[in-house]
């Protein structure tokens, strides 16, 4: 075994989190019991028409990961490999519920090991019971006044109703 077998490792799970769902909060969790800092950092995501502005995010983030001692949570809009080497990070954690998941992030991971061959991605599978679950779909649920309190946790489905009756009123 050579001295850098175990290096202080600090990975970074990126997303828009437009809403964060319990989907992802399985993968920050599990990816927590793996790496010693995970980094949940919130993608300004300009081609995405978000529900809730990168700050909202940051802080339901920051809400529903408190009782997640190694991870912190932050913000970039800068390349994803620009943020890694800003963090010194060298993994990327990404989530996968489906096939076409992977598709797109295998062309992603070749792109950011192209871009620099330090940092690896680390794929996690869904938990089945996530398998399905997306944040496009809850905003459709919670658009319509439909059940969303097993797919999102209680502080982001208030804050998803509190949103969607202001839209709603005009206010």
């Amino acid at each position: 075994m050579n001295d850098n077998a175990h290096r202080y490792t600090i990975a970074v799970c990126p997303g828009s989190f437009d809403p964060v769902t319990y989907g992802h909060l399985d993968i920050i969790q599990r990816a927590s019991n793996v790496f010693d800092k995970v980094i949940v950092a919130v993608l300004n995501n300009v081609s995405k028409n978000p529900l809730f502005s990168v700050e909202e995010r940051r802080e339901l983030l920051l809400e529903v990961t408190k009782d997640m001692p190694n991870v912190e949570v932050d913000s970039f809009d800068d390349l994803l490999i620009n943020y890694m080497n800003k963090k010194k990070a060298h993994v990327i954690v990404k989530g996968l519920r489906a096939v076409s998941d992977f598709e797109y992030e295998l062309q992603m991971a070749a792109l950011n090991r192209k871009m620099s061959d330090s940092i690896e991605t680390f794929f996690m599978m869904s938990s089945t019971q996530y398998s399905y679950l997306s944040s496009s779909i809850v905003k459709q649920i919670a658009r319509f006044d439909g059940p969303i309190s097993d797919l999102v946790p209680d502080v982001v489905e208030k804050a998803m109703r509190a949103k969607y009756t202001k839209l709603q009123t005009g206010m």
